[in-house]
């Protein structure tokens, strides 16, 4: 009997948006501030899940220079109808204090790969949209509405709209059709229809450890909605640690031989409730009882290991977490922060056979860094690179970054000190706070390359470096990094931990480092 094993995509993959379209699933995820926008992953049987493609990755179709930390892409949702795929998702703007400023889009294509079209605007009003395609062909667009005012409960319902595909706008009035339950902090609105019932799911309880999945049905798409008696009917056993968390922001499919299952985001603390990895997606398999409500098997507590469906497995390409950065173009899992990848500050054919970074703006910057990184997707892994740089000045540094956002990240970095000459050293950001975690930098030659490596061991993180020819030595002792997770912030943030290379050139001369490789390997 298979088995799908949760989380089935470990590490920074939230609110899962799960969709099937003939044999074949996809799950569509948030992406926040990393570009491109919005991952969509591909599985035939809903064990083995591959990454496919990014939807968003114009500038024209996502334009993040500027956004927050934890902003951009929020919820995406994923549907098929007509033979076209629609894509809604979120541009956050601002999200603290008491005004979020929404952006909600729409792309289509008529092939899950490409090309998806410029983006639709839809309105602004709250964040979490999504789109039900009703059995008339007609469309309704959801999104949860936000309530800025003193004294009001800010998640203060769901709003419904028509959508015309003729006009490509929201048409005819707005309802609020569900102001929620007991738990709280109503968002992440799905709607499916069957036996007669509109079934709207929507997550409740905050994304903490709190988060829960709520039903509610009516015999009208317009309410009013009667919420299941045993509501909710997925959370988290906070009693056991050992179990997956923060369960929530559920959606359904229906297999081909007509089982049920729920995506849903998850997250597995490593120490003191804090989740390096961020939240992840899983999971469960469900059915209907005989007065037509949905019940989550596990007496609605997530399972790591969950009974799959009866269907034909085949085999995903395997890609390589080493990178020599010789392909024609970036392996899918690279990401930047909130910019297309371009030859003004990255470049495969400056120099054959290396990967060339051209110095950006800090890493407090919410513009134009010159970073890409890779989701860090288990709580025991090494990562190395090799770099060759020759920095003249300490506003000049480049290397190898475990990082979380603008505020948390550790950072082991080759620069320029007026005494050392071109040197290594160990920068730390913790809730914003710079330091510096050598008494002194290590002075190392010029014209060489060095190597660098990091190893991670839950919370622990410990830095290496070797010069040409040379074995490894440790620099610095053990970091703690369980400040790189959702749970270690002032205010609430939504990511997950990031290892990549990045190049800083706070002087503007924008001095290119050369990277000859990148691996990262998984250690069980």
């Amino acid at each position: 009997m298979k088995k799908i094993i949760n989380p089935i995509l470990p590490g920074y993959h939230p609110d899962p948006s799960i969709l099937r379209v003939g044999d074949d699933y996809y799950i569509a995820t948030s992406t926040f501030e990393w570009f491109p926008g919005v991952q969509i992953y591909h599985s035939k049987d809903l064990v083995n899940w591959q990454l496919l493609t990014y939807p968003l990755t114009r500038e024209s179709q996502l334009h993040m220079i500027g956004n927050i930390n934890s902003g951009g892409v929020w919820a995406p949702c994923l549907s098929h109808a007509d033979g076209v795929y629609y894509l809604i998702y979120t541009d956050v703007k601002s999200r603290i204090g008491a005004f979020k400023d929404t952006h909600n889009y729409m792309v289509t294509a008529t092939d899950i790969n490409g090309p998806w079209s410029e983006p639709i605007f839809l309105n602004s009003s709250g964040f979490d949209p999504s789109l039900f395609h009703d059995d008339d062909g007609r469309k309704w667009f959801l999104n949860m509405i936000w309530d800025f005012r003193k004294g009001t409960n800010s998640f203060v319902g769901i709003a419904l709209q028509e959508y015309s595909v003729e006009r490509q706008q929201l048409i005819g009035p707005i309802r609020n059709i569900f102001k929620g339950t007991e738990l709280g902090f109503t968002e992440a609105p799905h709607l499916y229809k069957r036996n007669g019932y509109y079934y709207l799911i929507t997550a409740e309880g905050g994304t903490w450890y709190t988060h829960a999945v709520t039903i509610a049905r009516s015999k009208s798409l317009f309410g009013p909605y009667e919420v299941d008696p045993t509501n909710p009917i997925l959370t988290s056993n906070q009693d056991d640690p050992n179990q997956l968390q923060k369960a929530g922001h559920g959606s359904l499919v229906e297999t081909q031989q007509g089982e049920w299952y729920m995506a849903h985001l998850c997250a597995r603390p490593v120490v003191d409730n804090k989740c390096i990895l961020g939240r992840e997606t899983a999971l469960q398999k469900c059915y209907w009882t005989d007065d037509d409500w949905i019940r989550v098997e596990g007496e609605g507590y997530p399972q790591t290991e969950v009974i799959a469906p009866n269907l034909e497995s085949y085999p995903i390409e395997q890609v390589s977490n080493y990178d020599d950065f010789n392909g024609e173009e970036l392996k899918k899992y690279w990401n930047s922060l909130r910019r297309p990848f371009s030859e003004d500050w990255i470049s495969r054919s400056e120099r054959k056979e290396y990967l060339r970074l051209k110095g950006g703006e800090s890493m407090s910057s919410l513009h134009h860094q010159s970073l890409i990184a890779r989701r860090l997707e288990s709580f025991q892994a090494d990562i190395e690179t090799e770099i060759e740089y020759e920095p003249t000045d300490f506003q000049q540094m480049a290397g190898l970054i475990v990082y979380y956002d603008t505020d948390d990240y550790v950072y082991l970095r080759i620069s320029h000190h007026e005494q050392l000459g071109k040197c290594i050293g160990i920068i730390e950001s913790k809730h914003g706070a710079y330091d510096e975690l050598l008494e002194t930098d290590i002075s190392i030659p010029n014209q060489s390359a060095c190597k660098l490596k990091a190893q991670i061991d839950q919370q622990w993180l410990q830095f290496f470096y070797a010069l040409d020819g040379q074995a490894w030595k440790e620099i610095g002792g053990k970091i703690d990094i369980s400040h790189l997770s959702d749970d270690d912030a002032n205010y609430i943030r939504f990511t997950g931990t990031f290892v990549g290379i990045c190049n800083q050139d706070l002087s503007g001369q924008k001095l290119h480092a050369d990277f000859a490789y990148f691996d990262y390997q998984e250690r069980s």
